[in-house]
């Protein structure tokens, strides 16, 4: 049997994924504070985003980066919540 990934990328839709980060920012304004790139903060729309992602890797790469972030901090704040 194979063993489920350990990665917290596998299987998640690029579109998820900026969706999910428009979500926790507030929008792209804070998104684009996070990350500096025109596609966040000039008339910015999941769809012109996605195509730029898709074209241009070190883009894609500080976003899954900041989403790994992202994914860490909604972990700690609900361990938090536990205590």
């Amino acid at each position: 049997m194979e063993q489920p990934s350990k990665d917290p990328l596998h299987g998640k839709r690029l579109d998820t994924i900026l969706e999910e980060l428009v979500e926790y920012y507030n929008g792209f304004e804070k998104l684009g504070e996070q990350i500096n790139i025109r596609c966040f903060t000039d008339n910015p729309s999941i769809s012109s985003s996605l195509k730029f992602l898709r074209k241009t890797d070190w883009a894609r790469a500080k976003v899954e980066s900041l989403y790994l972030f992202v994914l860490r901090e909604k972990k700690r704040n609900e361990n938090q919540d536990k205590a």
